[in-house]
């Protein structure tokens, strides 16, 4: 018949092979769970990057308008002092004298 180490081998390889059967299954179910986390950030990012690109152009239209501004000012600024610079020093005594 069976002897008593054949008996326990096989309740080993048994043992064995339920515990392999199980931990089979439950990779099974952290791999399904992992992809279902990794769809859910894929949508998450496909947003934010959505978000974003509605936000540049906005943003980028308020920076155009003030470095125009900026440019605009500067020039205006720069005009000022060219003709300030310019005007004879005499040409605002000769009205303070008439």
């Amino acid at each position: 018949m069976i002897d008593s180490v054949q008996l326990i081998l096989l309740l080993v390889i048994i043992t064995l092979t339920l515990l392999l059967v199980i931990l089979g299954v439950q990779v099974f179910y952290i791999l399904r769970d992992l992809r279902k986390t990794i769809k859910k950030t894929n949508k998450i990012l496909e947003n934010a990057d959505a978000i974003t690109e509605g936000i540049e152009g906005p943003i980028s239209a308020i920076s155009s308008l003030v470095l125009g501004a900026k440019a605009t000012s500067l020039i205006s600024i720069v005009k000022f002092v060219k003709n300030f610079v310019s005007r004879d020093p005499d040409e605002g005594r000769k009205h303070y004298r008439e």
